[in-house]
């Protein structure tokens, strides 16, 4: 393990991912962080499109993480789900600065899936967060 707790897996053989990681080692304690959406904590989605909806969501992973005592250098994991494929690639540069504003330029290992529709009216992203906190 390096000092900050984790390895990045990257085989040598491969191209080296934009944005993300192929895989990450750690130990530590397990943090597991359900979907968030771009919410407030009065329960309100921010007004903005996609790019403030990504910003908050991952500003409440952020404020979850905390919780335990951790921040967003010790996230190992995000599962995102977009319902507009189309408006997150029209989007991506903007969603890219969004994410480094929030979590800097730390790049867990990550998935991204295109969904039917989320359960919140009106969401249109969620995420999801493993984090591994030092002990």
């Amino acid at each position: 393990m390096s000092e900050s707790g984790f390895d990045i897996l990257q085989p040598r053989d491969w191209p080296r991912p934009q944005g993300y990681s192929n895989g990450v080692a750690a130990s530590g304690r397990n943090v597991f962080i359900a979907g968030q959406i771009g919410w407030t904590a009065e329960a309100k989605l921010v007004s903005g499109g996609l790019v403030a909806q990504v910003e908050q969501a991952l500003r409440n992973v952020v404020a979850v993480l905390a919780e335990a005592g951790g921040a967003p250098r010790h996230l190992v994991r995000l599962n995102w789900y977009v319902v507009d494929k189309a408006a997150y690639l029209a989007q991506r540069k903007e969603i890219g600065a969004a994410y480094r504003r929030v979590i800097g330029r730390h790049y867990p290992a990550m998935t991204l899936l295109v969904v039917a529709g989320l359960l919140e009216e009106g969401a249109m992203v969620e995420i999801e967060a493993t984090a591994v906190v030092p002990e």
